[in-house]
């Protein structure tokens, strides 16, 4: 049970120093915002505190430290500047190294750690070298004496502390808890005996006791809750203000009204108490003090202030639960199956041709699609979280190369399978990489081209279909496409006299071994760099496009299909084999006759409404035995901007198709991305454009 706990503090400290860095590079932007603020100390105070519970006290020890300062910084003893983001940057780095460390067990730099503390320290003695001037803004610390606090800001809170009976097991100290509130002002503590059941039902490990506790701080109800930040789920935790000093409101509320509010007294129980004595409505008619007239209109609009407040509808609470990865994936996995087994009912319901079963077969396709939509859509995360890591890389790296760079983002809500958001990131750091090194300029260039000095990198995604379009925009000195050209020419890729259009140029910067850098740098150099991106995009079934404007800056669009498990196709015939075409990709079908493929003299070309598109025989490029049809079909597809054709016997129709890797065997068979099983048990080999495409663009290329 224990290692569970710590998997899971393990996973949950990974997701805070996420949002630490998101909130520290924001923080950046606007140092006064008391919100991002207490969002990095909320953070730093979780991992801490979980830490020290779960036996990580290197964590939790260095970590104490980067939270004092932040506590300085949000009580206004400490501005936030340049050197203290750095330094907790690199904390939340070294946090990072640790937590790793702590599963790998990996040697720790303690050196690293201990250099990062000195720093934070030599910001903080400063600091309360300055606290008695007086231009310090005074903080309402706890330990503050009574008469030097402003009676104004005290507040007075009711909490109630109830701990479930394992809290002890997970090794929370309730006493501990309890002790860190009074450090915050004035504390009463009553502790409730009611739940204690008899000795011989007690079971020592448990807590069976709650606690009842009025505060009365300047802190505020922030303060109240970071105490139990790291217990909350374990815990019923109630906080309620009780009295605003500032409010002057010389009385207080009744005792049934008190014990009512906590919980420990029904109003029923209330009310029959006080029925035993005459309603105050009758006390005053009886004496003479007002009218029953008076009294009833009162107690109607008593009644219907009570029946409009009952009526209102309480805001339902949201709920969310933490499943494991594997488990949905598991999911997706037994959908896929559902779908092909669906996809045989309906080929048997149709053959047979009973109206009963082809009912049945119908109701059950469209509740496998619902369940199929309802598993992907469980997969689906916005690609938000990803965006932001690479705020991080843009800050560092444009520091590290003398450039003045900033980032923007657009649609970060923007959602996307968890498979593809996860192999997106190794490609989008080599673009935004490329951009910093190769695309901005530095600002002494930029002024001098009467740009700003600060370069701006723009990432966004945006939904256009079954795919989600990714785009890296840059404002740099763009793209040269004569040395583009001149460096594939120096290489060998491309004859001299080669005529080429600017995506076929600007493709080769994808190519291995290809770069454009002077000299090899810590950042690019070594022609590898968007080699990785287009594997990368391409194992993701997706394409790249470039644009640039020499001068003006760069575009990359990525277009990536929402998932990875289950794609709309198109489904064709060669022979007796059977194939799938991914379906976004297709643009049209047409015919190809024989008096076609005469008219164009031995060239793989068709006239497609005065257009010509050239085209790829598939069963020649498979080898695929016996006589072509007399009319056959193109199926006309989009690969990189360019449309080009695919023949095939005859298209059979659209199908949705459940994708299944290839063999260890057929890992490296080019053209080839995938499997499907068919209804009727066969298999469909899933065709991949953009490898044939290449495939036979390299084949003219050695044949001139």
């Amino acid at each position: 049970m224990f290692k569970e706990h710590i998997a899971t503090y393990r996973e949950e400290a990974g997701e805070l120093l996420a949002e630490l860095e998101t909130s520290l590079l924001d923080l950046e932007e606007t140092p006064d915002d008391d919100d991002l603020i207490n969002r990095v100390f909320r953070a730093m105070h979780t991992i801490k505190g979980s830490g020290a519970m779960f036996g990580f006290d290197d964590i939790a020890a260095f970590t104490h430290e980067v939270e004092t300062v932040f506590d300085l910084v949000r009580n206004g003893k400490m501005a936030v500047t340049k050197e203290l983001l750095d330094l907790t940057l690199k904390s939340r780095d070294h946090i990072t190294t640790l937590l790793a460390a702590s599963v790998e067990g990996a040697e720790i730099d303690n050196a690293a750690g201990d250099a990062l503390i000195a720093g934070l320290r030599g910001l903080v003695a400063p600091s309360k070298a300055n606290e008695s001037q007086p231009e310090d803004v005074p903080s309402a610390a706890a330990n503050t004496p009574a008469d030097q606090i402003d009676q104004a800001d005290l507040q007075t809170w009711r909490i109630r502390f109830q701990p479930n009976r394992e809290l002890l097991l997970c090794g929370s100290n309730p006493v501990s808890l309890i002790n860190e509130l009074r450090s915050l002002g004035d504390c009463l503590v009553t502790a409730q005996f009611d739940g204690v059941p008899p000795l011989d039902a007690l079971v020592g490990e448990h807590c069976y006791l709650y606690w009842d506790i009025v505060l009365t701080t300047s802190r505020g109800e922030a303060a109240i809750k970071d105490v139990f930040i790291f217990v909350e789920d374990d815990c019923q935790i109630s906080i309620q203000l009780i009295d605003d000093q500032a409010a002057g409101e010389p009385e207080y509320k009744k005792l049934g009204q008190i014990l009512v509010e906590r919980g420990d007294l029904s109003p029923e129980a209330l009310t029959q108490t006080l029925n035993q004595q005459k309603p105050l409505g009758e006390l005053l008619v009886d004496q003479g003090a007002v009218t029953s007239d008076k009294v009833l209109s009162a107690l109607d609009e008593q009644q219907q202030i009570r029946k409009i407040r009952q009526e209102q509808p309480a805001a339902d609470a949201s709920a969310s639960i933490r499943v494991p990865a594997e488990r949905l994936d598991q999911l997706v996995n037994l959908v896929g199956e559902m779908v092909t087994v669906q996809a045989r009912l309906t080929q048997v319901s149709n053959t047979l041709g009973d109206a009963t079963f082809i009912s049945i077969a119908e109701e059950v396709e469209r509740l496998t699609n619902e369940l199929r939509d309802t598993a992907l859509n469980i997969r689906m995360l916005p690609i938000g979280s990803t965006f932001s890591k690479f705020k991080r890389l843009v800050r560092d790296l444009s520091r590290e190369l003398g450039k003045e760079i900033e980032m923007e983002t657009f649609g970060a809500d923007t959602e996307l399978d968890k498979t593809v958001i996860e192999k997106l990131n190794d490609p989008l750091v080599h673009i935004i990489r490329n951009s910093i090194d190769h695309g901005v300029e530095t600002p002494e260039k930029r002024v001098a081209a009467g740009k700003p000095a600060m370069g701006t990198i723009r990432l966004g995604a945006e939904h256009a279909g079954d795919s989600v379009l990714i785009t890296i925009h840059d404002d740099g000195g763009g793209i040269n496409r004569d040395a583009i050209r001149n460096k594939a020419i120096e290489l060998e890729m491309i004859p001299a006299n080669a005529e080429l259009s600017d995506q076929e140029i600007y493709s080769y910067i994808f190519a291995p071994g290809f770069s454009m850098a002077a000299k090899i740098t810590s950042v690019s150099g070594r022609g590898v760099g968007m080699d990785v991106v287009k594997r990368g995009i391409e194992g993701l079934r997706g394409t790249i496009a470039v644009d640039s404007e020499l001068g003006k800056g760069t575009t990359i669009t990525l277009k990536i299909p929402l998932t990875l498990a289950i794609i709309e196709s198109l489904l064709v015939k060669i022979g007796p084999s059977h194939f799938v075409l991914p379906l976004g990709a297709v643009e049209e079908c047409v015919e190809l006759s024989r008096d076609d493929i005469r008219a164009a003299h031995g060239r793989n070309l068709a006239n497609v409404r005065g257009r010509l598109t050239p085209y790829i025989c598939l069963r020649d490029q498979f080898a695929i035995s016996g006589a072509r049809p007399d009319i056959e079909q193109i199926v006309i597809v989009s690969v990189r901007g360019e449309r080009i054709g695919f023949v095939v016997d005859f298209v059979v129709g659209e199908h949705q198709t459940v994708i299944k890797p290839l063999g260890v065997l057929y890992q490296d068979v080019k053209g080839i991305s995938g499997a499907t099983i068919l209804g009727d048990g066969s298999v469909a080999l899933i065709i991949s454009p953009g490898d044939l495409a290449r495939m036979a663009e390299t084949a003219e290329l050695d044949q001139l």
